[in-house]
């Protein structure tokens, strides 16, 4: 299976879109499916199932918050330097992309996080009682 991490970007003009990464490959679209079909349509084996999972974009111990504050801000900076045709210091750039690694190292982490934690088994058996479980 492949990690395929989703995330939303707001737009300078407050729409949202979903970016959806999966090692080197990446894709925009205006649904969190849209960006995944998108997505598919550069892998080199799409009938492969990715492994797909959602969780509240809420700092943690993988992304904290002041990682989450400065790169809202070197966003901002990012957007008004591209809407003048103009580019970060290099410094800002290099932490941009640092912290945009960061983001998606934590998206990672939250994934592999998930595949091993329990789940809420509710079974295959009709009067399979609901569960705790890692192996089913």
């Amino acid at each position: 299976m492949t990690a395929v991490a989703i995330l939303p970007i707001t737009n300078p003009d407050g729409q949202t879109t979903y970016q959806a990464i999966s090692g080197n490959l990446s894709a925009i679209g205006k649904t969190a499916g849209e960006a995944l079909d998108a997505l598919n349509d550069q892998r080199s084996d799409p009938s492969a199932s990715p492994y797909l999972t959602f969780w509240s974009l809420h700092s943690d111990r993988f992304f904290p918050a002041a990682q989450q504050n400065r790169l809202a801000q070197l966003m901002e900076q990012w957007r008004t330097a591209r809407d003048q045709d103009q580019t970060l210091q290099i410094a800002q750039q290099t932490e941009l992309e640092d912290l945009v690694d960061a983001e998606l190292e934590a998206a990672i982490a939250h994934c592999q996080r998930q595949s091993l934690e329990p789940k809420l088994c509710l079974g295959k058996m009709p009067l399979h009682e609901p569960h705790l479980c890692a192996d089913c």
